[in-house]
């Protein structure tokens, strides 16, 4: 995966970013593989579990950002996992961040059907990056989503 882009952080999980070309595209199979493994799910009788991820500083503003994970968690019928994955400093590229890495090993291992973020630029707002994220999701039968007022 790569990752050469820079965002700007600006508060608890704020990053700038402009529409690039592709990224329509790219959420609309983000969202078709959420909806896949949700409906894959139901069809087991399972209950969808999603492990918070954070790209925020420890404390109040890994907090801020968990807080309303967990609510939109709790709206939407699913369980948040007991367990909480982030990462801090400036945005590594995603392929090096061990909490992200530790995220997806953790889902990849049943723990959980997918991975929530505050929005797409907390994972990577590099196009070919993101789709390596989705197929390696995609793959293991696990997906990623955001809240809804922050999926670009």
């Amino acid at each position: 995966m790569r990752d050469n882009d820079v965002t700007h952080h600006s508060g608890t999980s704020g990053r700038l970013t402009t529409p690039r070309p592709g990224d329509e595209r790219l959420e609309a199979l983000r969202k078709q593989f959420e909806r896949e493994a949700v409906e894959r799910a139901a069809l087991y009788g399972r209950t969808i579990r999603v492990a918070p991820y954070t790209l925020t500083c420890p404390g109040a503003e890994r907090c801020a950002d968990l807080e309303p994970i967990a609510t939109h968690v709790r709206t939407q019928g699913w369980l948040p996992t007991r367990s909480t994955f982030g990462d801090i400093g400036p945005p590594l590229p995603i392929a090096r961040r061990s909490g992200f890495g530790a995220a997806c090993k953790y889902a990849a291992q049943g723990f959980a059907e997918g991975i929530i973020a505050i929005g797409r630029p907390a994972i990577t707002i590099d196009n070919d990056a993101y789709r390596d994220v989705l197929d390696f999701l995609n793959e293991r039968a696990l997906f990623l989503t955001y809240l809804p007022s922050q999926v670009s």
